[in-house]
């Protein structure tokens, strides 16, 4: 059964995307938590940019123990963080140290999958960006997260007001005018 109540902060949440890009049944695993969905295919979902060939996943510790025992050639461990490699997919117990019970709080939830919220989203893209700043796909997707919750929250009357006295404040010394005097010797 799906649920498609959506999270307060969700943009244009597709879960199409996910369900085409999703196909499990080649495991022949029951996962005790429904895997969750973050990475490029959540940046799709939330409508910030289309995902690359691989499908990100995180799973609860004991979903990974399960698939560590079955698939042991293809366990990978990125500084502490272990996951398991299987075709386009790549199942992680944690992110950052981070585990599934940190990311799935407040989770989009559908029938076979949950999608990470876009909070979470937010701080995985700024923590990516913190542990990586020299790379650019890191830049490009905290600034997709970042500019989008801000632009679904700023104040238009306040940016109004700002754009009215623009010229002033270019002439300000660092934008800043004090004891609210606009016109004269700025």
């Amino acid at each position: 059964m799906e649920n498609t109540n959506m999270n307060k902060n969700a943009l244009a949440a597709d879960a199409s995307s996910i369900k085409a890009s999703i196909d499990l049944s080649f495991l022949n695993l029951k996962f005790s938590f429904k895997p969750l969905v973050f990475g490029g295919l959540a940046m799709e979902y939330y409508g910030l940019r289309k995902h690359g060939g691989d499908v990100d996943l995180l799973i609860a510790n004991e979903d990974y123990q399960l698939l560590s025992e079955a698939y042991p050639d293809k366990r990978i461990d990125v500084w502490g963080n272990l996951g398991v490699i299987l075709e386009k997919y790549s199942f992680f117990r944690s992110v950052g140290h981070l585990d599934y019970n940190f990311y799935a709080a407040e989770a989009v939830e559908y029938e076979d999958f949950k999608v990470i919220s876009f909070e979470r989203l937010f701080f995985m893209a700024a923590a990516a960006m913190r542990g990586e700043p020299d790379v650019q796909k890191r830049k490009n997707d905290f600034e997709l997260v970042f500019w989008s919750n801000y632009d679904k929250y700023k104040n238009s009357e306040y940016i109004q007001y700002m754009e009215e006295h623009r010229s002033i404040y270019e002439r300000a010394p660092n934008g800043t005018i004090y004891g609210g005097k606009y016109h004269g010797s700025i």
